[in-house]
């Protein structure tokens, strides 16, 4: 069987290590991992290691991060992201990324964002949060339970 890696799609001709500096992988052998391909996500999603997610505030990865119980900074980059930054931001789920008047973000904000949701005192809310976010989006009865309804009530309101 083909693996993830062998897949995925890299220009034609590039060796992807042939992108990182001389050394690159010997040098940070004792403090880390490099991937050069498919990383394992769930299995990196469910470290405690992890102390939260920067997303682009995309849906699919609001769910995922929630499921996992992670403490969101947004970085909302375009189309719907913005809303649902500003959703999870107003509700108590998430510290949106400040951003320059040309909607662009710097390395001090983002700094800045991963040391409040992360360490500081003032953003233990966020991390409290996330954690009962976590009983709702990762139990999946209570998903399968909410399929069922939906399909009992659309069968049950149906047009006749």
């Amino acid at each position: 069987m083909e693996s993830k890696s062998s897949r995925q799609r890299n220009p034609e001709g590039l060796d992807i290590s042939e992108l990182l500096p001389t050394g690159f992988s010997d040098s940070t052998s004792d403090r880390g991992i490099v991937c050069l391909g498919w990383a394992p996500q769930p299995e990196i999603l469910a470290h405690p290691a992890i102390g939260g997610c920067l997303l682009h505030s995309g849906w699919g990865s609001i769910i995922e991060s929630l499921s996992y119980g992670h403490p969101q900074k947004l970085m909302p980059m375009v189309a719907d992201q913005g809303l649902n930054a500003k959703l999870l931001f107003e509700k108590g789920n998430g510290f949106q990324v400040q951003s320059n008047e040309d909607g662009a973000h710097n390395q001090d904000s983002i700094a800045m964002s991963l040391r409040f949701v992360i360490a500081d005192q003032e953003g233990q809310h966020l991390r409290f949060r996330a954690a009962e976010m976590q009983t709702i989006f990762a139990n999946q009865d209570l998903h399968d339970n909410y399929t069922e309804e939906f399909v009992e009530f659309i069968f049950n309101h149906k047009k006749r």
